[in-house]
């Protein structure tokens, strides 16, 4: 690696945060540490400047090294600024950060650069576009200062992640700048464009006219750019199996490499921690329903499930429509078949609000009211019962409360007492008539009613620590949760099922997400393991509609004990998305781009990639053979029932058997399904 440098590009999106919202920075923010153990100094993050978020979360320091400098130096000199610090962040990358805005003097100048060099026009109202060009010129002008210092030793490798950084990758190759390209899509543009517009994408994804779509939404220019930019790279990867199949179709080129995004993956010394961290989330998670549903709280919390959506407010994207329709038909199956259980189901999705809701403020100042008054009356009945037992008396119980006790509790009920459902959404919406999720819920008629088994709460903010209505985090939240959904329609990978699997929550996802078709390539029967997907691609809307109701329902059925079963299987898949496993992805495609761009000095074979082994997840040995046997009969059994076939630790070392040698860069070959420890472990 000594000989050898990696540069990783992000046109960080937006004009007024460094940051990209969503799973691109998650991608490019958790892949920093493993990233550094491979390359040390050498690998460098390059971004656009904010003063704000520089101060922040940037370290200044001077650069490592003197060719770095030397290229700064210069495009200083001519009056651009350049900053490098480390990123403070897990692994501690150094970054190099260009100032958009002090160098957009030279943006007419750069647009007949871009112009001469592949005939691309960018019109002067589209902003981005514009600050996506000034920072891809300044990009490829160190570059060209670089390389120009460096002489080939070491080699750079230049890592493009979307379209916005595309544009250093075009300039750069069309000046034969000298150093290894790598462009990676985590969505294509039009395909946003058009899921987003609620077009039947998957069934016509070679029938579009990608010019004339691109043309009519007025980006045809940034898909140009894209389109370049992955013509031009010498290896060109995306996220996912089904972001490769549409990337062929929009961008007609397969990608070389398909990059799996990871996380960092922390396990627990003890294997039950991560289970008193659920009771003790689910705890606050309950506390907050004490309080949202006061005066309609005949429902037992014990039996209660939270179910959760969260992410961008997509309607359709994210598969809240669905999701929707699915809650009704289970509302009817639960009530049809007079179950005990209890689900309360909330959407965490920011929409446009102007405060709290008064009712919910009240909801929870009511709980804490009760509180206060039982704890004032415990304590009076505790010093009272104290005493007599001193006196070595048997308590009267009926003289132990005085009438002024009785009067207070009488007075705490009362106050509990509510004439109007309990509100379905937490804060005043701004587009109260028009949104999509309320317009729904008033359409399938779920208003939290008495008789509803399924009661839907909906918190258009992101969740936060310091909330006076539910003071969690998101972690705290997902882990106090039961099961999360997302049966989205566009998703190129989905971090949040994968966030739910390392937390070890049961998840729900379709296979036209990058998760879903990963979980279905490595996992035997997902759903055992807490991985339900549902089919979004190969049947109508209305038949996954009633798969993704039965996947709820069934889980409605489960004993506490069984979800207790599904949730240390769901956590052992964690090892899956570690990116010390799905980092090797990533190094793969840099040693492709090496070999392409210095085909005389790098060759595929002599670049010692570590040895690789295909697995697979087998279904655990305590589930019976038959489907239908995994359930019981009827949903009213015992929570305290037994099952001799499962034995935690037997399962959980098969399953570490499995993950031990990490899987294959290439395809697993068809039809040679491993069984489980064939691996030779």
């Amino acid at each position: 690696l000594s000989s050898l440098s990696a540069y990783e590009v992000i046109r960080l999106k937006g004009y007024t945060n460094w940051a990209i919202v969503g799973g691109i920075y998650t991608v490019i923010q958790t892949k920093a540490k493993i990233t550094v153990d491979e390359w040390g100094e050498n690998y460098i993050m390059m971004g656009p400047y904010y003063e704000h978020n520089f101060k922040t979360q940037v370290e200044k320091c001077e650069p490592p090294n003197q060719a770095i400098k030397a290229a700064m130096d210069s495009l200083i000199n001519n009056g651009c600024q350049v900053h490098f610090g480390r990123w403070l962040i897990e692994g501690s990358p150094y970054v190099i950060l260009f100032d958009i805005g002090a160098a957009a003097w030279n943006l007419d100048r750069w647009k007949g650069d871009l112009w001469n060099a592949c005939s691309i026009g960018l019109p002067y109202h589209d902003r981005e576009a514009n600050d996506s060009l000034i920072f891809g010129s300044l990009v490829a002008w160190f570059f060209k200062e670089l390389t120009d210092q460096l002489q080939d030793k070491p080699n750079v490798i230049a890592h493009f992640h979307e379209w916005q950084a595309g544009t250093g990758l075009v300039l750069s190759r069309s000046r034969k700048i000298p150093l290894a390209t790598v462009f990676t899509t985590h969505a294509t543009l039009l395909g946003r464009y058009l899921c987003a517009g609620n077009a039947d994408f998957y069934n016509n994804l070679d029938k579009f006219n990608i010019d004339q779509e691109a043309g009519e939404r007025q980006i045809y220019h940034r898909y140009c750019l894209e389109r370049a930019a992955v013509h031009c790279a010498h290896v060109f990867t995306t996220v996912s199996q089904i972001t490769a199949v549409e990337a062929n179709h929009m961008l007609h080129r397969q990608p070389d490499v398909v990059t799996p995004n990871g996380l960092n993956v922390r396990k627990f010394s003890a294997m039950h921690e991560f289970q008193n961290l659920h009771s003790m989330n689910k705890a606050k998670i309950q506390e907050f329903v004490r309080g949202h549903f006061y005066g309609h709280l005949d429902f037992n919390l014990e039996k209660t499930l939270f179910f959760f959506i969260a992410g961008r407010y997509e309607f359709s994207n994210k598969g809240a429509d669905l999701f929707l329709e699915s809650l009704s038909r289970l509302n009817y199956l639960l009530r049809v078949h007079k179950s005990d259980v209890t689900v309360v189901v909330f959407f965490i999705m920011p929409a446009k609000t102007n405060n709290f809701n008064v009712e919910s403020l009240k909801g929870q100042a009511v709980r804490k009211q009760l509180w206060d008054t039982a704890q004032s009356v415990k304590e009076k009945f505790g010093k009272r019962l104290y005493e007599s037992l001193l006196r070595g008396e048997i308590p009267d119980m009926s003289k132990i409360l005085d009438r002024d006790d009785f009067t207070i509790m009488k007075r705490a009920i009362y106050a509990t007492q509510r004439h109007s459902f309990p509100p379905v959404t937490t804060h005043n919406m701004l587009d109260d008539s028009t949104d999509p999720i309320l317009s729904n819920i008033r359409r399938i008629g779920l208003f939290n009613g008495r008789n509803d088994r399924v009661k839907i709460v909906f918190h258009p903010e992101f969740l936060s620590s310091t909330s006076p209505l539910l003071p969690m985090d998101y972690e705290e939240f997902v882990r106090g949760c039961h099961l999360g959904v997302f049966p989205s329609y566009y998703e190129p990978w989905g971090y949040t099922p994968g966030e739910c699997t390392v937390m070890g929550i049961p998840s729900v996802t379709t296979n036209l997400s990058g998760f879903g078709c990963f979980m279905e390539e490595h996992v035997s029967d997902p759903s055992e393991y807490g991985i339900y997907i549902v089919d979004r691609r190969f049947r109508s809307a209305d038949e996954s509609c009633s798969q993704l109701t039965q996947f709820m329902f069934s889980f409605c059925q489960q004993s506490r004990r069984q979800r207790i079963i599904q949730r240390n299987r769901t956590e052992r898949l964690s090892d899956l998305l570690d990116w010390r496993y799905l980092g090797r992805f990533y190094m793969h495609a840099r040693h492709l781009a090496l070999s392409r761009s210095f085909p005389g000095k790098f060759k595929m074979d002599h670049l010692n990639l570590a040895p690789t082994q295909g697995f697979r997840y087998p279904r655990p040995a305590s589930v019976p053979p038959s489907p239908s046997a995994s359930l019981h009969s009827t949903p009213h059994h015992s929570d305290e029932e037994d099952d001799d076939t499962y034995d935690e630790e037997e399962e959980a070392e098969r399953d570490r058997q499995n993950i031990k040698a990490p899987f294959t860069l290439g395809a697993e070959p068809e039809g040679k399904s491993k069984q489980p420890l064939e691996n030779g472990n």
